[in-house]
């Protein structure tokens, strides 16, 4: 909304039930998100002077409507939200929920501002976690849900299905075996089922105030298996890796596009006095790193490539060193361990059948290697 005031009349109307309940006030976005789900869609847009668009198949389509207000997408958006996440909204922040709707399933909510107007993402997500097999990444990648401890770090950009690995690198584990999995998340987007293993899904802003908080609770509940959904602090940070030092497996996200800017990105966000002793920490604690990016797979859909290093001792004392740009050799010399390289994953997708030669050839970062991965049999 352009108007502040209109928008805290609006907020102040859902909090004390004067505009009637959310399901009835939300049946505006319940519309578009049946449109989603009608045309296969993995995301709803909302941004104003445009039309309600849909992504499908990483292509964004405008639906049959006329361009909306700030204050037609508030409206549409705000009633799927509880009241902490209305505040919060009105408070000037981002706010991140999910929704459920019946026969469509349950959608993650991003309800932000964009030149001072409301705005919203909206992703549909799956009724059950994916198997690992399904996703196209490295056959190693299997390999991260068998190790005892040490922390696991899934990068990639935004929307490059870093969240869908996750959980299914923890329903991998929870078919399998018999663990205490907690699972911390902003907002929960895939919920797990009690199988073989017990799993606890702690909610950021519902079950608990922040990342940090929520951390230092879960250590204390003899979990075997940490998710953190995204390492946002060096607080958070401090106590994963904590956490991976002392016997637990620790799986988190960060926003980066190989192992060595992953590990950058770790170490940065602590003040440069401390970083030679978080190095030295994150060589010891650190396990894997997996990198990844979508592409457009064959007859529709998407399919993750991924990057992975199983970190060995070269690796650990190119952390030590800060000799970062020495990680990439260590996936070849890994290899046996499972590593593999992006040129390597995207010769495999392209030599499957699964995407197009030149669509993976455009996503080498090293065309060389992977023109010679292309010719290589496995």
């Amino acid at each position: 909304m352009d108007d502040t005031e209109d928008l805290n009349r609006l907020i102040r109307e859902l909090n004390t039930g004067v505009r009637g309940d959310a399901g009835a006030d939300a049946a505006r976005l319940t519309h578009w998100l049946r449109a989603l789900a009608e045309r296969g869609g993995s995301d709803l847009l909302l941004v104003a002077g445009a039309p309600p668009a849909v992504r499908v198949d990483g292509a964004v389509l405008a639906l049959s409507e006329g361009p909306l207000s700030g204050e037609e997408i508030a409206e549409a958006v705000l009633p799927a939200l509880n009241a902490a996440l209305r505040s919060r909204f009105q408070q000037g922040e981002i706010a991140d929920g999910s929704y459920k709707v019946a026969g469509l399933g349950r959608f993650r909510i991003n309800l932000h501002r964009e030149r001072g107007r409301a705005a919203a993402a909206v992703r549909a997500l799956p009724s059950r976690p994916p198997r690992l097999g399904s996703l196209g990444l490295p056959p190693g990648t299997e390999a991260l849900t068998r190790l005892p401890r040490g922390l696991v770090l899934v990068g990639g950009p935004t929307g490059s299905g870093k969240t869908t690995t996750l959980a299914a690198l923890v329903e991998e584990i929870n078919l399998r075996d018999a663990r205490h999995i907690v699972t911390i998340e902003d907002p929960i987007e895939f919920e797990h089922p009690h199988r073989r293993s017990l799993v606890e899904q702690v909610e950021i802003g519902a079950d608990a105030p922040d990342f940090p908080t929520a951390l230092r609770a879960a250590v204390r509940q003899a979990p075997d298996v940490l998710v953190v959904g995204e390492m946002r602090d060096s607080e958070t940070m401090r106590i994963a890796l904590a956490a991976a030092e002392t016997g637990h497996l620790v799986f988190s996200t960060v926003h980066t596009g190989d192992a060595a800017s992953a590990v950058s990105r770790v170490c940065d966000s602590f003040p440069a006095e401390r970083q030679p002793t978080i190095r030295q920490e994150l060589s010891m604690a650190l396990a894997a790193v997996l990198t990844q990016m979508l592409l457009p797979r064959k007859g529709g859909g998407r399919v993750a490539a991924g990057e992975l290093l199983m970190v060995s001792y070269g690796a650990r004392q190119h952390i030590r060193k800060n000799a970062l740009q020495h990680l990439h050799q260590e996936i070849t010399l890994t290899r046996k361990a499972g590593s593999a390289t992006l040129e390597e994953s995207l010769a495999r997708l392209a030599r499957e059948g699964i995407v197009e030669v030149d669509e993976a050839r455009a996503r080498a970062a090293h065309p060389e290697d992977f023109e010679t991965a292309l010719r290589t049999a496995p």
